[in-house]
């Protein structure tokens, strides 16, 4: 990644809470680059930098995501239920924007379904690897794929009722890890997971009347 593009991807995250992630929020992040005329960027820049039509917006998102995971390691929580609740805490200031962005990144280009969930799956795969890192889980073998199965679809599950019920996301997230050998046993195959997360995504995008 250039560095030009990677600070204005820095740049334009705070942005994401009044513009959403929009190519408007990259175009507008130029306007605090140091000594950067104050211009926003044209949408060719825009176009040149992070790509044509929603694949600016894409890569805006991936951007959020990863500064996002970046923040979990800097809290260093011991223990699971606090990491997961950090991780939650983190989509608040951006919540009303979360649903649109998720359908996106689980939209193949056009935009319109059948919806590809394996993105949002690679998503929770990532915060599950994250989160063992940071509490220093140890396990091996097919256990370390159980434990990562299994809090994977914890939290996958948890996020998807953040956006839809969020006064209720922690007590959701809690009660789901005090019943994880259950969530585990239930999501342990993979395409059993994937169909629970399209068909999750796919009410979001009917609710929301998105795309």
């Amino acid at each position: 990644m250039s560095s030009s593009r990677a600070k204005l991807l820095q740049l334009a995250l705070p942005l994401v809470r009044t513009h959403g992630f929009t190519r408007q929020a990259l175009s507008s992040a130029a306007l605090s680059l140091p000594g950067h005329s104050a211009e926003p960027l044209s949408e060719t820049a825009v176009s040149a930098l992070f790509g044509e039509g929603d694949d600016a917006r894409r890569a805006l998102f991936q951007a959020w995501l990863e500064d996002a995971r970046a923040q979990m390691r800097q809290a260093s929580l011991p223990v699971l239920q606090e990491v997961l609740s950090h991780r939650l805490r983190l989509n608040e200031p951006v919540l009303g924007h979360l649903p649109e962005a998720f359908a996106l990144l689980v939209s193949p280009a056009p935009g319109l379904p059948p919806l590809d969930p394996t993105p949002a799956l690679r998503h929770a795969a990532s915060i599950a690897d994250e989160s063992c890192h940071i509490i220093g889980d140890t396990s091996v073998g097919p256990s370390w794929y159980a434990r990562r199965a299994s809090i994977a679809s914890v939290y996958a599950a948890a996020e998807l009722h953040q956006l839809t019920s969020p006064k209720t996301a922690f007590d959701f997230l809690d009660g789901l890890l005090d019943t994880a050998s259950k969530a585990e046993s239930l999501f342990n195959d993979a395409g059993i997971f994937a169909g629970y997360i399209g068909r999750s995504w796919a009410g979001i995008i009917r609710s929301r009347g998105l795309f």
